[in-house]
């Protein structure tokens, strides 16, 4: 079986196009002089940092999401939009009566994203399956949080409103199925092309060989139309943050673990919120949760604890990936992404307890955003852990 094979670095890149330019004018008069000529005169890609951010999450299960979202909103003021996915309930005409129906995972994102101050963070309700295994956190969304719009309309507006009000790449970090990112793919295709796209999910090795990883488990047809999308050049070349790479004890984190510590106990809104849902997580379905999200997000913030390669996947009908053996094919067998192949866990971790320690300032400035009243907060007394049967991913 071919391998990945390992990505530059932006700096290695430069410095390959320097010493193909100084060749080039080496050796005048050939093939490689005129590639250094339009190599000299080419624009290289825009780097990512400072784009805006869109979050794609199915946040109220698995506590990762949420704790990757409090990281974001703390400490990356580009973060400009909250769309979810994997909603509640059957579809976004349903009542939105509190703790029941479509939206609620909207509804935790918005009163989440107002007790850390972040009201100019703008959120939609996405795509459902018609039901989902994993929520629970209805009881700490007070009664007054509105449902915010929902619907694959009210998706694509707010994409399209956020790419009007800028210029150039965007930053997709995609927590959850791939409904969202098709449907962008599919309906607005000139802000798709704008798209730098880190997603979390996908396995070349998965863990229960006989299904696929569970962010693509859940729409494979989503799946299928994002990889069709890169394929024709309407979606840049996503980076995946693979399941092999994120399921490990390495990033656990448990009811004794620090990070858990140093949230329980505080006052401020957002950690108690936070500590509520990760009791909640113990209870109902596993004793740790791993941070695949955060995991997922440091990588899209340009960070360097996930290692990437380009590979081809090819995509089996129930959504299962593999890496083709193209030794002996006629052409170049599935679709180029890249994939994680590594990371550094240990710096990882000291990275996320430092974004999420609430003694830790927060680096964006939350006086003036119009954060809504983070009041009605449920505390996590009495919601003691317990040994789960079943995790995610």
């Amino acid at each position: 079986m071919n391998g990945p094979e390992d990505d530059l670095s932006a700096e290695q890149v430069r410095e390959h196009r320097k010493a193909m330019i100084a060749l080039g004018r080496r050796l005048p008069q050939t093939t490689l002089a005129d590639t250094a000529a339009q190599l000299q005169t080419a624009e290289l890609r825009a780097p990512a940092v400072g784009a805006p951010i869109i979050i794609d999450t199915d946040i109220g299960g698995d506590a990762d999401d949420a704790l990757a979202l409090v990281a974001a909103a703390r400490h990356s003021r580009e973060l400009a939009l909250v769309l979810t996915a994997d909603e509640t309930g059957p579809n976004h005409r349903a009542t939105h009566p509190a703790g029941r129906g479509y939206g609620q995972r909207a509804r935790f994102a918005r009163h989440l994203l107002d007790t850390i101050g972040r009201g100019d963070v703008a959120v939609a309700a996405g795509a459902t399956t018609g039901h989902t295994d994993y929520f629970c956190v209805a009881d700490l969304i007070p009664a007054t949080v509105a449902p915010p719009p929902g619907g694959r309309d009210a998706v694509l507006a707010a994409v399209a409103e956020l790419a009007g009000r800028c210029d150039g790449p965007i930053r997709w970090v995609g927590m959850a199925p791939l409904s969202n990112l098709a449907e962008v793919c599919d309906h607005l295709p000139e802000i798709a092309a704008r798209l730098q796209v880190t997603q979390m999910g996908g396995a070349i090795h998965y863990r229960r060989p006989e299904r696929a990883e569970h962010n693509i488990r859940l729409d494979v047809d989503a799946a299928r139309r994002v990889l069709a999308a890169v394929a024709d050049g309407r979606l840049a070349k996503p980076r995946f943050v693979l399941s092999d790479t994120t399921f490990t004890e390495q990033i656990a984190v448990h009811a004794t673990h620090p990070l858990h510590r140093r949230l329980a106990g505080r006052a401020e809104s957002w950690a108690v919120l936070l500590e509520g849902h990760l009791q909640r997580w113990y209870r109902d379905h596993h004793d740790s949760t791993l941070q695949h999200d955060a995991l997922t997000l440091s990588a899209a913030l340009g960070l360097p604890f996930v290692r990437s390669a380009t590979a081809r996947i090819v995509m089996d009908d129930i959504g299962r990936w593999s890496i083709p053996d193209t030794s002996d094919a006629g052409g170049a067998a599935g679709t180029g992404l890249r994939v994680s192949r590594s990371a550094d866990y240990p710096a990882f971790m000291t990275w996320l307890e430092h974004a999420l320690d609430p003694a830790t300032p927060a680096t964006v400035d939350l006086s003036g955003t119009g954060a809504r009243a983070g009041a009605g907060v449920v505390s996590g007394a009495g919601a003691g852990a317990g040994a789960g049967v079943r995790r995610p991913a």
